[in-house]
């Protein structure tokens, strides 16, 4: 059973004609059930706040709620009465959660619900207009023409860009990717000959974050295809050659131990 409040108390005969007008209220909560075997005990009445006198009088009866799947729930009907009259009018029949309902989860949007991996194929992702990690092209210069009239032009010509990353989008994936496998602290990157930036199939990016990210393209390379950081690292750097020995001397003639020899007895 739900608890609720103190002020809620059953009805008596002493009560004002709100108070006591438990059927009234009992039929209309079924009304709006659409069956009285929705509708459980007569749980008290409550009198509400009225904006003044001259409104009259107004009262709220609660009745338990057998509806399936709302337990702990309860029928609120809020009745009144203008003053002078003796007719009692329903002004509202809600089911309400009391302190031990079942509540569904507080509703998170779409865009904040999406993780990583969950889109698929036949999938649209729309990005909304102000996804901090977009700009309008012509207000960034990373990653678009030197010339800001250039920028709006190509932009109006459809040979550019609407939108590029912003500061907050590039950060946002400088330190996903800085964190993931392929970044500085990865397993592999701590027993590497030596950092992305000094090998030879390393690729940078173009831009602000060309000193910080770029392509794997070493085909025998874990990372291969992928955004590696530049301190990233792996067994296959390009500096990891076999260094050349000296040639063994080939020996073309018979050769005899003559350090040592077997004694043979009879």
């Amino acid at each position: 059973m739900s608890e609720f409040p103190a002020a809620v108390r059953p009805a008596s005969a002493a009560d004002s004609p709100l108070t006591a007008a438990v059927e009234p209220a009992r039929e209309a909560a079924v009304e709006t059930a659409g069956d009285a075997a929705l509708v459980g005990e007569h749980l008290g009445a409550a009198p509400e706040p009225a904006a003044g006198p001259e409104l009259g009088e107004v009262v709220t009866h609660t009745f338990a709620s057998t509806l399936p799947g709302y337990v702990g729930w309860h029928w609120a009907v809020t009745l009144a009465r203008v003053p002078g009259a003796d007719r009692v009018t329903v002004d509202e029949v809600v089911l309400l959660p009391g302190d031990q309902a079942i509540l569904a989860p507080a509703w998170v949007p779409w865009h904040e619900r999406l993780r990583p991996g969950d889109l698929s194929v036949g999938d649209v992702l729309p990005s909304t207009e102000d996804d901090i990690r977009l700009a309008p092209s012509y207000t960034v210069d990373d990653d678009s023409a030197e010339d800001p009239e250039g920028r709006v032009v190509a932009s109006e010509l459809g040979l550019g860009r609407e939108r590029v990353m912003s500061r907050e989008g590039r950060s946002d994936a400088v330190g996903r990717w800085t964190a993931g496998e392929f970044g500085p602290a990865a397993p592999m990157a701590r027993q590497a000959p030596g950092p992305c930036a000094t090998c030879g199939f390393y690729l940078p990016l173009a831009g602000s974050l060309r000193q910080m990210l770029g392509v794997c393209g070493n085909a025998y390379a874990p990372a291969d295809g992928r955004a590696v950081t530049a301190d990233y690292g792996c067994g296959a750097h390009s500096q990891a050659t076999l260094m050349p020995v000296d040639d063994t001397e080939v020996v073309n003639s018979a050769r005899y131990d003559t350090s040592g020899h077997d004694v043979l007895t009879d």
